[in-house]
Order: structure tokens, then C-alpha cells, then sequence
């Protein structure tokens, strides 16, 4: 019999790994092998309708118990990977968890996800001092903000952003401090940024911009304030740190697999080890829309789209992660919805006007749209998003006149020219 498939990783991708295989007529048993107590669960929501009480723990489960029998895969959760060897590049192994247990395989997905990047700094081990990745983080960040009121954001990239709206509807006093000149620096053009700054500082958020953070202090073990380069003291009873991810690849580094700030993988999800796939946060894969680069793609839309092409490719069936990338994000009672990637651009235009708060920016390279981001603005979104699929583009010279549709303005052509 069949030792089956493997996947190391039960978030989003290794779901929908586990689930398309199913779909594709595998036969084979699957295990899915997840670090948390938890059954795979939602993690968009932590930092939106968790935190702010409008979701509980049952409405994020991505699947039910049900779904698992019936489909006849093995959730181990609690069960964390820490030796993992494959024969060859027949795909063929075995993997050994914490405790102790072995799990054969024929087949091998690796989802492992990504974990906070913390701080390195004197005072990083206090009490008060949140991150937010998985459940328990949001467990911990919620019951702590209900005895806060003078709240830290230590990043201002989204998810900083998301927490920062969060703790400022909850009544707290919000300061955020990002280490750069601008919100979000290296994803939005800078007319979304100062956008970002202005919405906050309208609903009572403090943002810091050049603000080096150099300690944090703290009285009996907890954090009292923030210590910034500068010499200030910014006074917090509780700080929220986003500075990004760090790709898991320890797993697939003793495999002897090619990691570059993550798995590399091909458009078929494959690794270095064309036997092993690899999808979701832990990967740097191509572009979809040229198939040239490598990325670093996190969010939900691109682990299950490239899970999709990872099964399939298990199967052996060769598709192409082609996917437009697509995001969104909330704050107070703006949505950001992104679609493409800005990398290269050298040209954008502004629909509508920020201070209304409904507005959208598109992205261009030599003349041709990479990209959108939409400001409570969804149909600028859905076209764009439509036109990226169809690898057409947007007339740039009156993508500005935002009493035009942008379905009036499209152009059928070849895809924007890679970097």
C-alpha cells in the first residue's frame, strides 16, 4: 500500500493542498501535520474581526471535522516536523515529529508558513509586548488591549495599520512608529501612503515617521514606554510589533532544497527538488503574470491558488501558477483592495480624489498597468483585477478622468514587460 501524501503545514495552502488532491481523483491516504492544538483556521481575520469581536475561533475554521472524515485526511495537529528526509528525487521519505512520532510518505508538500520577525532589543522579553501571526497571539493581544489605554504600533506596514484602526476604535491611545520616511514604503505609491497617514491621523491616530526605536522600558516586568533614537519616551502599557515575516525553510534546508528568503519554487510549485512541492508564505516564487523574478507573495489569495497548481502538479499535471495577486485590507472603515504587483513601476495615475476617501491608483511600466490599488473604490478593483487576467491593459492617458469607467478604457495587447 501507498505510504500517500505528506504536507507539512496546516494553514491555508496545506488545506487546499489536501483538498484539491482530493478533488483530482487522489486515492491515496494524506496527512496533514500542523504545529498548533488548533484544526487549520482563517488567519486573515486575527487582525480584523477577531480582534474587534465579530468572529470567534468556530466561524474561522477553514474546514470542518466532517470535511477531514470524509475526505479521509489525517489532520495531526499539536505535531511539529523536526527530521525530514527524502530518497532521491523519487519524492519517497520520512519525517519525524517532536514527539517522536514517524510518518512515511510517497508524496511531500511543504507549507510551513512564516513566522514574526521579532525584535532585537534591549526590553523585547516584557510583558505587553504582542506580536500577531497565529491564534494564541490573538488570544493574548485581545485580552491585553482590554486593560490597555496608552497602545504602541511598532510598524507601519499593514498589518500594523490593521491593529493600530483596531485599538483606536476600541477607544486606546494609538501611536504608530515606522522606521522608514513613509507608511508601507515598499508596497504603495507614495500618494497612498500620505493617504494612509492623513485617514489615521483623522480618526486620532499618532503616526512617528524616521522613528528609530532603541529599547523599551518597563516597571515590575511589564512595558511602560517605548525608547526611540531621538531620546523620547513614547508611553505604552501595551506594544503590537509588525516588522514583517520570516519564511520557514528550516525543514526544507535540511533537504538540501534551494531557499532565497524562502523555498524557491517554479511556477509548477515545484522545489529544487522537482519531487517536492512547496506553497503560501514559506516560498519565493515567479511572477504570475510574467513568470520571470522571484517574490515573496503573502496573502491568502496567492497560498491557495499556488496550492491548487502544488496538487496538481503532485497528480502529474503541470499548470501554471498564473493567478493575478490580489489583497485587501481594513482600517476603520476603509478597504484597501490590491490587485497586480508595483514592482518596476515608472508611472501612476490617481482616480478620484483622497481626501474623499474613495479613490484609486494605477500602477504602469512603459506605458502598460501592472497594477491597482482601490480605496473603497471595488469596481476600479474588479476591473483592473479582470483586465490583469486577460494580460490587456488600461488606456493610461485617461485612466485619470474618474468619471470614465475603466471598462470603457481597456486595451487588449501583451502583458506589461518584465523587469
Amino acid at each position: 500500500m501507498s505510504a500517500g501524501a505528506l504536507i507539512i503545514g496546516a494553514g491555508q495552502a496545506g488545506v487546499q493542498i489536501a483538498a484539491s488532491l482530493r478533488e483530482g481523483g487522489f486515492q491515496d491516504p494524506i496527512t496533514l501535520v500542523g504545529a498548533e492544538e488548533h484544526y487549520p483556521y482563517s488567519r486573515p481575520p486575527l487582525s480584523k474581526e477577531y480582534l474587534s469581536g465579530q468572529a470567534e475561533l468556530d466561524s474561522l475554521q477553514l474546514r470542518t471535522a466532517d470535511f477531514y472524515r470524509e475526505q479521509r485526511i489525517d489532520v495531526l495537529p499539536a505535531e511539529r516536523v523536526v527530521e525530514l528526509k527524502v530518497s532521491g528525487v523519487e519524492g519517497r521519505g520520512t519525517a519525524v515529529t517532536a514527539s517522536g512520532r514517524e510518518l512515511a510518505f510517497d508524496k511531500l508538500a511543504i507549507t510551513t508558513g512564516a513566522r514574526p520577525r521579532r525584535l532585537a532589543l534591549e526590553g523585547a522579553e516584557l510583558d505587553g509586548i504582542c506580536y500577531l501571526r497565529v491564534l494564541e497571539d490573538a488570544r493574548l493581544l485581545k485580552s491585553s488591549l482590554a486593560q490597555a489605554q496608552n497602545v504602541v504600533v511598532i510598524g507601519g506596514g499593514f498589518v500594523g495599520l490593521e491593529a493600530a484602526s483596531m485599538a483606536r476604535s476600541a477607544g486606546k491611545n494609538v501611536t504608530v512608529l515606522e522606521a522608514a520616511e513613509r507608511l508601507v514604503p515598499r508596497s504603495v505609491a507614495p500618494v497612498i501612503s500620505q493617504f494612509l497617514f492623513d485617514a489615521h491621523a483623522r480618526r486620532g491616530v499618532e503616526i512617528r515617521l524616521d522613528a528609530q526605536v532603541t529599547a523599551l522600558r518597563g516597571t515590575g516586568g511589564r512595558v511602560a514606554s517605548v525608547e526611540l533614537a531621538d531620546g523620547t519616551a513614547v508611553p505604552a502599557d501595551l506594544v503590537i510589533v509588525g516588522v514583517g515575516i520570516i519564511p520557514r525553510t528550516e525543514l526544507a534546508e535540511q533537504l538540501g532544497l534551494d531557499c532565497d528568503r524562502g523555498v524557491v519554487v517554479d511556477v509548477h510549485a515545484r522545489t529544487s527538488n522537482p519531487s517536492v512541492v512547496a506553497a503560501g508564505d514559506c516560498t519565493v516564487l515567479p511572477n504570475p503574470l510574467t513568470g520571470q523574478g522571484r517574490y515573496r507573495l503573502e496573502s491568502t489569495q496567492n497560498a491557495m491558488s499556488q496550492a491548487r497548481v502544488a496538487a496538481s502538479t503532485m497528480l502529474g499535471e503541470l499548470r501554471a501558477h498564473d493567478a493575478v495577486p490580489w489583497f485587501w485590507s481594513d482600517q476603520f472603515d476603509l478597504k484597501l483592495q490590491i490587485a497586480g504587483l508595483t514592482d518596476g513601476y515608472d508611472n501612476h495615475v490617481v482616480r478620484g480624489d483622497p481626501e474623499s476617501e474613495s479613490f484609486s491608483v494605477l500602477y504602469y511600466r512603459q506605458g502598460r498597468l501592472l497594477a491597482v490599488d482601490a480605496v473603497n473604490r471595488p469596481a476600479d478593483y474588479l476591473t483592473v483585477r479582470a483586465v490583469l487576467g486577460r494580460r490587456a491593459s488600461i488606456d493610461p492617458v485617461q485612466a485619470g478622468d474618474a468619471a470614465l469607467p475603466l471598462k470603457t478604457l481597456i486595451v487588449e495587447g501583451e502583458p506589461a514587460p518584465a523587469l
